[in-house]
C-alpha cells in the first residue's frame, strides 16, 4: 500500500512539473521566443528496410557538394532547424532520423543504432553521394564516426559536437553516462514528459535551446530504448586506427568537464584535427549558439573541399 501511495505520489509530482513547463513553453511560442521562419524547401523522403523505414530529409542545392547532419540521441533531424537555411545556400543538405528516433520506428526491425552506418550508405547510394561532410552532435557524432570507420572513403570531412573518440574503451565516460542513464531511465518509467524535459535541461544551456531540444524528442517512446543497446558495438577498444579524413572537435563551454577533457583529449592525439569551444553553449552547442556553430562549421568545410 505504502508502495502504491509513493508511485502515485512521483507520478503526480511529474504530472504537476510537466504541466507548468509545457505552459511556460506556450507562453514562449506567443511571445515568438521559439519562431524559427525557414525558407528553405525541404523534401521528406524514406528509406525502405526489412521491418522499418528511415525519415530523412533533402534540402539545398541538389548538384553541389553534401553534409550529413546526424542528431543527439532522443531527439530527431529538427535539432537542425537552425542549421539548414544556413547551409542550404551552398550545399545539399541531408538530415536524418536515425533509427528508433523521431519518424524512424524500429518496429520489427532487429536493427540497432549501430545499423545507422549502414543505413546511412543507403541514402547515399539513393541520392547518388560518393562522398560527404559528416555533422554529428552527441551520440551523432559517435554514428558519425562510426560510419567513416566502416566506410572511409564515404567521408570527405567530419564535425564532431559534444563527442569524443569511439576508438577508445572510454571507461570515465561509460561510468559517468551510467548515472546518468539512471536517472533518465527512472523519469521514463513514469513519466514520458518529465523524461524529454530532463534531457532538455542535460543538452541545453539557455531557455530557448531547452524549450526547442525539448519539441525535438516528442516523437521517443519508450521503445526506443532497445534500439540504443546498439552503442556497445560502436564504441570499443580499437587499434592502429588511421583517420585520413580532417576532423573538427567541437565543445560547449557549459558542457560537463568531462566531455570537454575528452573531447580536447581527442583532438591532442588525432593529427589533421582542428578543436573550438563554442562559448555560452551547453552540451548541444549547435541549438544554444547556432550562428557560432554554423559559421565555424561552414568556414572549416569550405576549407576541405
Amino acid at each position: 500500500m505504502i508502495l502504491i501511495i509513493a508511485i502515485t505520489l512521483i507520478k503526480i509530482g511529474f504530472e504537476i512539473d510537466n504541466y507548468y513547463y509545457e505552459s511556460k513553453l506556450k507562453n514562449m511560442e506567443k511571445e515568438n521566443e521559439l519562431t524559427m521562419n525557414m525558407k528553405s524547401i525541404i523534401e521528406r523522403k524514406t528509406l525502405e528496410l526489412d521491418g522499418c523505414k528511415i525519415h530523412y530529409y533533402i534540402s539545398g542545392v541538389q548538384n553541389k557538394e553534401s553534409v550529413v547532419f546526424l542528431h543527439p540521441a532522443f531527439s530527431d533531424h529538427r535539432a537542425f532547424d537552425q542549421q539548414i537555411d544556413y547551409f542550404s545556400t551552398d550545399y545539399k543538405v541531408i538530415t536524418i532520423d536515425l533509427i528508433g528516433h523521431g519518424l524512424s520506428k524500429a518496429n520489427t526491425s532487429k536493427d540497432k543504432i549501430d545499423a545507422a552506418p549502414e543505413h546511412i550508405l543507403k541514402i547515399l547510394e539513393l541520392e547518388k553521394i560518393n562522398q560527404t561532410h559528416l555533422i554529428g552532435v552527441s551520440i551523432g557524432s559517435l554514428i558519425a564516426q562510426y560510419l567513416a570507420l566502416k566506410y572511409p572513403t564515404k567521408v570527405k570531412s567530419l564535425t564532431a559536437l559534444g563527442g569524443y573518440d569511439i576508438n577508445k574503451g572510454n571507461k570515465e565516460v561509460a561510468k559517468a553516462q551510467r548515472g546518468s542513464n539512471l536517472n533518465l531511465l527512472f523519469r521514463a518509467i513514469f513519466s514520458m514528459k518529465s523524461f524529454r524535459k530532463k534531457t532538455a535541461l542535460i543538452t541545453c544551456k539557455s531557455e530557448e535551446g531547452q524549450a526547442l531540444f525539448y519539441k525535438t524528442t516528442s516523437y521517443y517512446k519508450r521503445k526506443s530504448f532497445m534500439v540504443m543497446q546498439g552503442l556497445q558495438n560502436v564504441i570499443k577498444d580499437r587499434k592502429n586506427i588511421k583517420i585520413n579524413y580532417p576532423t573538427l572537435i567541437m565543445t560547449g563551454q557549459f558542457d560537463i568537464e568531462l566531455a570537454k577533457q575528452m573531447a580536447k583529449k581527442w583532438y591532442l592525439d588525432l593529427e589533421n584535427s582542428d578543436y573550438f569551444s563554442i562559448e555560452k553553449a551547453g552540451h548541444c552547442a549547435n541549438i544554444d549558439a547556432p550562428l557560432v556553430f554554423n559559421q565555424k562549421v561552414k568556414e572549416f568545410i569550405d576549407k576541405n573541399n
